[in-house]
């Protein structure tokens, strides 16, 4: 059987409908609560004219076939609610980043053709701004906030629409849902323009929102399977990222199908890592989600500085960026009986390997146990490398992968081909398979640097240089250069009232790659700029690294 996500959240509700599904400061509903909210939702939708659906089979991979909603807001349970209400209602949505500028924020919404919104007041004016260039967004919900912001012209209140619309869903509308439905994911942009990955909701339920059993990593053959699952669930789970970002409405969504309690912090504009730290001890939580040292380093510090009991904590995972091992190791050892997952996965793949670090051993990263479907191809794409080829390939996806990017035809066919007979997903990450079956990251090919005729990986030298005591952050760039045609440049932050010479940096770096990957210069920075995420921003950082050159 395959499973559409309307159709799972439903069978949860039925199954626990007195367990608390989210909790957000005060404010803590049960699965009965979200599911009538998202039912009302989908039927503002519904009567709004959204809800459209086109046959799946009529359309190519790179081509939607239904009504795109924007997501434009802070985390909240209005953020899943509105996903949820609007796969109820057969309509995309699709995630925002809220700190874009104007002209970055058309740039989605034209992409994306969405018509219809929900966003936080505090986004208002700059949605006013450009929404006269877009004539097809027509539903726009507002979401009340601390901003004191207005109500937009032509928008209405998302709690009012919520109160006057239907909480009965219309006749024969959950017998429509469809495997086909879609699922929306736009990437972040850091290394170009954000793209729309289109995945079915059968494919991406399986790839990333917990669609596989916990026990044996099978996929759910049925709904009764789930809901049976259901009754055992009731573990709280506090995704800290931003749900704009994948990995933390991805957490949030497994966490449903488990019929888990979803802990939202209350400070939303940026990391609170105090804020997060008492949530923790408050709910009990067993799951923490966070990306990379942009999050674990301020947490880890939090937790030396205080006085917190995270006895509750089981696993804190790092998902869309790897941990470091420095920060991996304060972290163990602050709470030695957690453990630390680090997830890789992309937008483009889905959650494809894990690797699992604990107390009391030396902590690693870049290399990772592979899960089901993830495969190395070669350089030329013409065969799968085996365990223990010498070879660096393109770590890629196969069996559940995206349908193609919205709208693009061309990158649909470079990053989703079919070789050989078999349809790959390949979004650029570089790798080689161990003997011993595990994967070994070396990074994406978008972030290589061509150095003197060899290849360097933006983030091997980037965890080398971590190594460090005294860098708090680091992204690594390229530059031109006359006798290297591009040259290894380092953009560093150090911890305050830290300094460090470049000669010691480079001395730690070179302990951990090889001399000819070390950076021909290190400049330093009072913060490196990141995504809400915590990703890289590698447009930042060439711009910083050519701009420095003399």
């Amino acid at each position: 059987m395959e499973f559409n996500l309307a159709q799972v959240h439903e069978a949860v509700e039925s199954a626990v409908p007195d367990r608390e599904c989210i909790v957000f400061g005060d404010l803590r509903l049960t699965y009965s609560q979200v599911g009538e909210r998202t039912r009302r939702l989908a039927n503002a939708l519904i009567d709004r004219g959204l809800g459209q659906v086109r046959d799946r089979s009529e359309l190519a991979g790179h081509e939607s076939g239904q009504d795109q909603l924007a997501v434009y807001l802070h985390n909240g349970n209005e953020y899943l609610e509105s996903m949820l209400g609007a796969y109820k209602a057969r309509v995309a949505p699709f995630n925002v980043n809220y700190r874009y500028v104007a002209e970055e924020l058309q740039y989605l919404l034209a992409d994306s053709q969405a018509r219809a919104i929900v966003y936080h007041s505090g986004f208002a004016p700059t949605l006013h701004e450009i929404r006269d260039g877009l004539p097809h967004l027509e539903v726009l919900l507002q979401v009340r906030d601390d901003s004191g912001n207005e109500l937009l012209e032509g928008a209405e209140w998302y709690e009012d629409v919520l109160a006057a619309a239907s909480a009965e869903l219309p006749a024969g509308l959950a017998q429509s849902w469809s495997p086909d439905d879609l699922y929306i994911l736009y990437t972040g942009g850091t290394t170009g323009m954000p793209k729309g990955v289109m995945w079915r909701q059968a494919d991406i339920f399986v790839g990333a929102l917990g669609g596989r059993r916990l026990d044996t990593s099978e996929e759910w053959e049925n709904l009764d399977q789930i809901t049976k699952q259901a009754l055992t669930g009731g573990m709280s789970l506090l995704p800290s990222a931003p749900f704009m970002h994948g990995a933390a409405h991805w957490m949030a969504f497994n966490g449903f199908t488990n019929a888990n309690t979803i802990c939202i912090s209350s400070v939303t504009d940026h990391l609170d890592p105090v804020d997060v730290l008492d949530l923790i001890q408050r709910e009990a939580v067993e799951i923490l989600l966070i990306v990379g040292d942009a999050f674990g380093r301020p947490i880890i510090q939090a937790i030396e500085a205080g006085d917190y009991q995270l006895d509750s904590l089981l696993i804190t995972v790092s998902g869309g960026a790897s941990l470091s091992p420095g920060i991996k190791d304060r972290l163990l050892a602050a709470v030695p009986t957690m453990m630390v997952l680090d997830g890789l996965g992309a937008s483009e793949t889905g959650q494809q390997a894990s690797q699992l670090s604990f107390a009391g051993q030396a902590a690693k990263t870049g290399v990772f146990a592979p899960g089901s479907g993830m495969c190395v191809l070669s350089e030329d794409f013409s065969e799968l490398l085996p365990p223990g080829h010498e070879g660096i390939g393109w770590v890629a996806q196969t069996d559940r992968v995206p349908l193609g990017y919205l709208g693009d035809e061309h990158k649909s066919a470079v990053t989703f081909p079919v070789l050989h007979g078999v349809r790959y997903s390949i979004p650029g990450d570089r790798g080689r398979l161990l003997t011993d079956g595990r994967v070994e990251l070396f990074g994406r090919d978008s972030a290589t640097i061509n150095s003197g005729g060899e290849k360097i990986f933006a983030e091997e030298v980037e965890q080398a240089l971590l190594r460090h005591p005294s860098v708090a952050d680091c992204v690594v760039a390229g530059r031109p250069s006359q006798r290297w045609g591009n040259e290894v440049v380092a953009i560093v932050q150090l911890g305050e009232g830290i300094s460090a010479s470049d000669a010691d940096l480079r001395e730690e770096a070179g302990r951990h790659v090889a001399r000819y990957k070390l950076p021909k210069a290190i400049l330093r920075v009072d913060q490196v700029r990141r995504s809400p995420s915590g990703k890289a921003d590698y447009r930042w950082a060439a711009e910083v690294a050519q701009s420095a050159q003399v």
